[in-house]
C-alpha cells in the first residue's frame, strides 16, 4: 500500500473516532464551566483516546515501525513516537493523562479540561495528515 493511502486510511479512521467523540460529548451537555452527565463525558475521552491510537498506528506505520505481536502498550507508543518526533510524544502524554486517566478512568466533567484533552487529540491525527 502507498505512503498516500496508508495516510489517509489512518486519517479517516482517527477523525471517525473523533467525530464519534464529538458526539457523545454533546450528550453529556454543558452546565457552566462542567459536564452534567460524566457517562458521556467517559465514553467521548475514551473514544477520542482510541482514535488517537488509530493515529499513531498509521504515523508509526508510515515511519515503519511494525506492531508487534497482540495488544500494544502505552510503552510501546511512548518508546516508538518518542524516537520520531518529542512534540508528537509530548501531546500523547497530555492525552493518555486527560483523555485517558482523567476522563475516562476517573470522570474528570471539567468543559476546559476535556477541551484541552480533544485539541492534543486532533493535533495528533493531523499529524498523520500533514506528515
Amino acid at each position: 500500500m502507498s505512503p498516500e493511502l496508508i495516510q489517509k486510511k489512518y486519517y479517516d479512521e482517527a477523525t471517525r473516532y473523533m467525530d464519534n467523540a464529538k458526539a457523545y460529548l454533546q450528550n453529556a451537555q454543558k452546565d457552566g464551566r462542567y459536564y452534567r452527565d460524566t457517562k458521556y463525558v467517559k465514553t467521548a475521552c475514551g473514544t477520542a483516546y482510541s482514535g488517537v491510537l488509530v493515529a499513531l498506528d498509521g504515523y508509526l506505520t508510515l515511519n515503519g515501525v511494525k506492531k508487534p505481536r497482540g495488544r500494544r502498550s502505552v510503552e510501546f507508543y511512548r518508546d516508538n513516537v518518542a524516537k520520531l518526533n518529542r512534540k508528537i510524544l509530548d501531546r500523547f502524554n497530555s492525552v493518555y493523562n486527560i483523555l485517558h486517566l482523567y476522563g475516562y478512568y476517573d470522570g474528570v466533567n471539567n468543559v476546559n479540561v476535556i477541551k484541552e484533552g480533544f485539541d492534543e487529540a486532533n493535533k495528533i491525527i493531523d499529524a498523520i495528515k500533514y506528515n
